[in-house]
């Protein structure tokens, strides 16, 4: 398959590598579960846009269980066969977010996609990073051999770029402890780039599932601390998710079609109070956008983010940054910068 040959046609290719690798990380993580003596199953829930005339997608989702605090191992894909005015033709992705409840047990977020411009152009998105609330440097020493291990000489600029999109300035910190992100990638190159999405997402996958059954299995009573270090954790998480993070922005101002979908990434809980004392240390207008974010939560120790609160949590970052365009540019960004929104205008 040549560059040229990524056309219509090859979006069922890459549909069924992103359904493959959902089916694989759901049954990896049911028998994560299984492996300690809990029988967790995620359930399928779809989602069309424009009543499935321009795609849709199926998430596999888990909530307050056992095992997951919340998880989604998510598969869409949208095309515009019909409104040729519209620059993309189709575009692909799995995207993923596992919150473990045990805290000794890291969270993990993936994402492996491909857009197809009408244009003839098409790129791959490729991320992966580790996010733990409790540090275990063996388990953050293991993800990042998986991630040199699968992409080769491409690991520093993945790494490069992923240290950048994932810093948070009002903390001074990063969101987790390993970020990996290639944005807007075609080598010239259609099969090695596939071969290399497949690989990416198969090393994380295993890697990810080894890690969580080991902290699972050597880490079976959470102290009151532990989960106070969650918490705080899951609200810093949450920070990252509503203000800076550009694809879950992109994804609601694109469409209101899939709000609940698109924000499941966030925990099942945060800590209002903590939140609110990171307002002054927000820049303007973001600071803004986290005051009515705020406001609309519910006044509760600890804050569900319930689908409820999701979806007020989606119109308030629609609204923002419908009022406020140029606020979009203080977003998250590594190298380069996608078009996301403009390609589906």
């Amino acid at each position: 398959m040549t560059k040229e040959s990524l056309t219509t046609n090859s979006r069922t290719q890459i549909k069924s590598l992103v359904e493959l690798l959902q089916s694989n990380f759901v049954k990896q993580l049911e028998a994560a579960s299984n492996a300690v003596g809990f029988n967790d199953n995620f359930v399928s829930i779809n989602w069309l846009r424009d009543e499935g005339q321009h795609g849709g997608g199926t998430r596999y989702t888990i909530g307050d269980s056992t095992v997951f605090n919340r998880a989604s191992v998510n598969v869409s894909q949208i095309y515009y066969d019909d409104l040729p005015e519209k620059p993309l033709d189709s575009a692909t992705a799995l995207s993923t977010i596992i919150h473990p409840d045990n805290p000794h047990a890291p969270s993990m977020h993936m994402h492996i996609s491909w857009t197809q411009l009408k244009s003839g152009h098409g790129y791959w998105r490729m991320m992966a990073d580790l996010n733990p609330s409790i540090i275990n440097p063996n388990d953050t020493s293991q993800f990042i051999q998986c991630l040199k291990t699968a992409s080769q000489n491409l690991y520093e600029q993945a790494t490069t770029q992923g240290d950048r999109y994932f810093y948070i300035p009002a903390l001074e910190r990063h969101r987790g402890v390993c970020h990996f992100y290639l944005e807007n990638f075609n080598s010239g190159n259609a099969e090695s780039d596939l071969k290399l999405a497949q690989t990416l997402a198969e090393a994380v996958i295993d890697g990810y599932t080894t890690i969580l059954k080991k902290a699972l299995i050597n880490n079976p009573q959470p102290t009151p601390d532990d989960y106070s270090q969650q918490l705080a954790y899951h609200t810093l998480y949450f920070l990252q998710v509503l203000t800076l993070d550009r694809g879950t922005t992109s994804g609601l101002l694109v469409h209101n079609q899939n709000d609940v979908g698109t924000l499941g990434s966030l925990p099942a809980n945060i800590d209002k109070a903590l939140l609110t004392s990171w307002k002054k240390k927000v820049k303007p207008p973001q600071s803004e956008l986290l005051a009515s974010l705020i406001n609309v939560l519910p006044d509760k120790t600890p804050c569900p983010i319930t689908d409820e609160t999701k979806q007020k949590l989606a119109n308030v970052v629609r609204n923002f940054y419908t009022e406020n365009p140029e606020a979009i540019k203080l977003q998250a960004s590594a190298d380069i910068i996608p078009s996301t929104v403009e390609n589906h205008r």
